[in-house]
């Protein structure tokens, strides 16, 4: 089919091409017509958890505080030192100020610091407002621009600040526009040629593009976080241009002996199958994301899938159209030495040999180096880190060291416990529960309760001793739950729920946490049965999933060592060491399983397809490796330096730029350089055994294609 589909790409080749040149105005179009938008929310889906109950709470009983209780509010943060008179001294200015503020059109409702809601600091220079948002506003857009609705109160002297998620301007950095210039110089030395080279960046850039518009379309339907666009991108670039590279490689092979009709259908079924299967296992791997059951990784999750999508579809349709253009001429225009022999051994035949040579030795000490690299992750801590790792120079990062010196660290990440107690009589127990709260070690402040109008559930704020992001304070949510409110309300009829954005945070943490390995499990068993479908082993589709697996953690083992250790953080403008976003080792898992899988299945179809010819494995895995050796490595640095240059963006995209380029690096040469050809080497003839009664009962997958002396379904339309 693929064959067939490629020959009739070539053969209608102007209009393969017209389609995809019309198909990405049109589908912008239709997504800036019906497309939804972004949003930040990290709590859809946690219905069961303590945080969302207490929201659920504050609609029913106070409403005018539920925004408190999740993600949709934030702070204003005055100072006016105590030269100046104080916070009092500017009284009219802050109150007419905020006025003014409560009418846009953004805003629920805003507190002032002089009306006894929110306390003033101890030397009355610091005060705060509590914003509640309206619902249904685009916060991602309307939110970074409010702050500046205070340029004239500035003025006049009152330092004033927000704190809040949606306050952040989050820039996207010029990442992608490096990434490409990376490429473009990589695939120049690899290939030599500037059409051969044009050809992967020219298709990655418009699947990346088109992808945008689609990725627009879906938030119409599913939650779709604001960075995914940022993910999209880095995806639909590493997958775009390593696998046309594949496909125009195999294709300048088959040329040397074939029309350029023909070497395109080959180039289509083999390497393009071996495209397929990679991008299948790609986006298997980010849609059992599904398996956490929240909407916000939901929309990572198909915002990942998309760009993947888009570049099969675009390799099996416009890379074989692009080929019908450049037929003999995509060795033109070379900046490589003409008359070079391409047949002599190369330096990879040499050095495949020589791994063989000293199997054991190789084998041992890659191991013990993804192993060593791995050590780190034993000490990963799940958790969002807060607003003090922001930029110095940002309103949030401002706003947060003006409540720490103000009221407390604490104070970035306030508790609302909820309490209610619509089917009984509890007064006394709800006081007994704010004295119980306010004397837990850990807790700077206990204030309250408020009751609700109806007497049937009260509020108390609480304020901690340590940061947001602390691990104390995550331990602090848990004793709270666990043991402080359970020992004052058992048995009374009374439930106090624990939240806040902070505490919703912990709760997103600790699910993450819980169906991780389960989503591990469930993408490692599908990707082991399609290996194991493909090549008709069990050994090689189960070394390939463990040496990912290390290659993976020696990934996490870096990230830790960086993002919350520390290590080395400053070289990428990193701020304070923290915890690791609770997202992040699943998206790093699902991208670079998925990723990883393009190489093994790139260099491991090739060894098959000389081990089903030769019969010989050592000679299979020398000439395997010497024809997939150099693309390989290409791809991997293209994927590198695509990866890496998102360190320049915040600490997010740092943590995965970082990670990603870490686990590509080790695994295109760690892995595929060193332990494949050892490990093939120590178990021989045995890779490839396959019992006959699984043989019958796994259905084969083939992705080797025809070898060139083969013919070809059809010749037609040269």
């Amino acid at each position: 089919m693929l064959e067939r589909l490629a020959s009739f790409s070539f053969r209608r080749r102007r209009y393969v091409l017209a389609a995809w040149l019309l198909a990405l105005p049109l589908t912008f179009a239709i997504s800036g017509a019906v497309g939804g938008t972004f949003s930040n929310n990290q709590g859809g889906g946690m219905k069961s958890s303590d945080s969302q109950r207490a929201v659920d709470l504050l609609n029913k009983s106070f409403p005018e505080m539920a925004g408190q209780a999740g993600d949709r509010t934030g702070s204003i943060v005055f100072e006016v030192p105590a030269a100046a008179g104080g916070l009092e001294g500017k009284k009219t200015e802050i109150e007419a100020f905020l006025t003014a503020f409560s009418k846009n059109a953004a805003i629920g409702s805003v507190t002032s610091p002089f009306d006894g809601q929110s306390s003033l600091s101890q030397d009355k220079t610091i005060g705060t407002s509590t914003i509640d948002f309206k619902s249904g506003v685009d916060l991602e857009k309307a939110g970074p621009k409010l702050p500046d609705l205070a340029s004239g109160l500035r003025k006049q002297g009152v330092v004033t600040e927000f704190s809040g998620q949606y306050f952040g301007k989050f820039e996207f950095p010029p990442s992608e526009i490096f990434g490409v210039l990376a490429a473009i110089i990589i695939l120049l030395v690899a290939f030599g040629s500037v059409i051969a080279m044009g050809l992967p960046i020219l298709t990655a850039l418009l699947g990346v593009s088109l992808s945008f518009a689609v990725v627009g379309l879906w938030a119409a339907l599913i939650s779709m976080p604001s960075f995914v666009t940022s993910i999209s991108a880095m995806i639909g670039l590493g997958v775009g241009i390593d696998y046309v590279l594949f496909i125009v490689t195999r294709y300048r092979e088959e040329l040397k002996t074939s029309s350029p009709h023909d070497a395109t259908v080959r180039a289509i079924g083999t390497a393009g199958k071996a495209v397929v299967f990679a991008g299948m296992t790609v986006m298997i791997s980010m849609l059992c994301m599904f398996i956490i059951g929240l909407e916000f990784i939901n929309g990572i999750a198909v915002a990942g899938a998309t760009p993947v999508f888009i570049i099969v579809i675009a390799a099996l349709t416009l890379i074989p159209a692009l080929l019908g253009f450049a037929g003999q001429n995509i060795n033109k225009i070379s900046i490589h030495r003409k008359h070079v022999n391409e047949t002599k051994e190369t330096g990879w035949h040499r050095w495949s040999r020589t791994v063989q040579r000293r199997a054991w030795p190789f084998a041992i000490g890659g191991f013990v180096v993804l192993v060593i690299a791995t050590i780190p992750l034993a000490s990963l801590r799940l958790g969002f880190t807060d607003q003090g790792n922001d930029k110095s120079s940002s309103t949030t990062r401002k706003a947060y060291d003006l409540l720490a010196k103000g009221y407390g660290v604490g104070a970035n990440g306030k508790f609302i416990v909820a309490v209610d107690f619509a089917n009984a009589k509890a007064t006394d127990t709800v006081v007994n529960l704010v004295n119980a709260l306010g004397t837990t070690p850990g807790v700077a402040s206990a204030v309250g309760p408020v009751p609700s109008k109806d007497g049937t559930s009260a509020v108390i704020f609480l304020q901690p001793s340590t940061s947001p992001q602390a691990e104390a304070t995550s331990k602090l949510v848990h004793t709270l739950r666990d043991n402080v409110i359970p020992s004052v309300v058992t048995g009374t009829g009374v439930n106090a729920y624990v939240g806040g954005f902070t505490a919703g945070g912990i709760d997103f943490a600790d699910l993450i946490g819980k169906r991780l390995p389960v989503f591990m499990g469930v993408v490692l068993l599908l990707t082991f049965f399609l290996l194991m479908a493909v090549f008709r082993s069990i050994l090689v589709p189960l070394k390939a999933v463990i040496m990912n697996m290390l290659s993976i953690g020696a990934a996490y083992g870096v990230v830790v060592a960086v993002f919350q250790w520390g290590y080395l953080g400053s070289l990428i403008g990193l701020g304070k060491p923290g915890p690791i976003e609770p997202w992040m080792p699943m998206m790093l898992f699902a991208i670079v399983f998925g990723l990883s899988m393009d190489y093994e299945v790139f260099l491991l179809s090739k060894i098959k397809e000389e081990y089903d010819h030769r019969r010989d494995n050592s000679t299979a895995v020398v000439e395997g490796l010497a024809s997939t050796a150099r693309v390989i490595t290409s791809a991997a640095a293209i994927m590198v330096c695509v990866f890496a240059f998102f360190v320049l963006g915040n600490r997010q995209l740092k943590l995965m730029g970082l990670g990603l380029a870490t686990a590509i690096f080790v695994d295109a040469t760690l892995v595929r350089i060193v332990l494949v050809p050892a490990t093939m080497e120590l178990l021989g003839d045995r890779n490839w055994w396959f019992p006959k009664w699984l043989d019958r009962v796994i259905p084969n997958l083939n992705i080797e294609g025809r070898r060139t002396d083969q013919a070809i379904p059809t010749a037609a339309g040269k």
